[in-house]
């Protein structure tokens, strides 16, 4: 069972989109991740967003000109995706098992994007498969972003994956580290810190 399902039960797609809501009517800027990914590469790219959850980064991707595919395994999630834009492409499967083919998607993303702490969330022990699954659904050359918090501090659970954990699993599955940050807004990274945004090409 993922920490996610532990977590939330997989029933809490409205109380997330509200919350997120709330924020953007608040003044507060909830596209950070979308910016950071624009920023990396050009419109017209085709981004696979990770664990979309309710869609908010894809959503605000796509309005930018990408071609995006959503991929999550919380059906409440995905139900306030679809309700938001039905015409975007949205699935429900485990990133443990995710095979593009299978869903008739093709595997030569220009951009994997996992924000939302999608791998501290992840079943435990399934981490370096999920990353290989991720990895070989880009095209050569193609970026994966992963943002997730490191302590508790930056998380709803206790911490389970490192940063040369998470390094050793794209080592593994063919990608080399680009660069890392500290926040979506691309803030220097210092060792040690609570949170981090890893860029990783194949």
């Amino acid at each position: 069972m993922s920490r996610w399902r532990e977590l939330t039960g997989e029933t809490s797609g409205e109380d997330y989109a509200a919350r997120f809501a709330a924020l953007a009517r608040s003044g507060k800027e909830v596209h950070g991740e979308a910016r950071f990914c624009a920023a990396l590469v050009p419109a017209g790219a085709r981004v696979l967003d990770a664990g979309c959850g309710t869609g908010r980064v894809m959503i605000r991707l796509a309005e930018l000109g990408y071609d995006c595919v959503g991929v999550d395994l919380d059906a409440s999630m995905l139900a306030v995706a679809q309700q938001q834009a039905p015409e975007l492409p949205w699935f429900q499967a485990d990133l443990a098992g995710f095979e593009p083919d299978l869903l008739g998607i093709a595997a030569d993303f220009d951009l994997v994007v996992a924000a939302g702490n999608i791998f501290p969330l992840l079943a435990a022990g399934t981490e370096a498969t999920v990353v290989k699954r991720l990895a070989a659904a880009l095209r050569p050359g193609g970026l994966m972003v992963a943002g997730f918090g490191l302590d508790e501090a930056h998380l709803p659970v206790p911490p389970s994956i490192t940063l040369s954990a998470y390094d050793d699993c794209c080592a593994v599955a063919g990608l080399t580290l680009v660069d890392r940050f500290a926040t979506w807004d691309a803030a220097p990274y210092d060792d040690g810190g609570g949170y981090a945004v890893s860029v990783h090409r194949r």
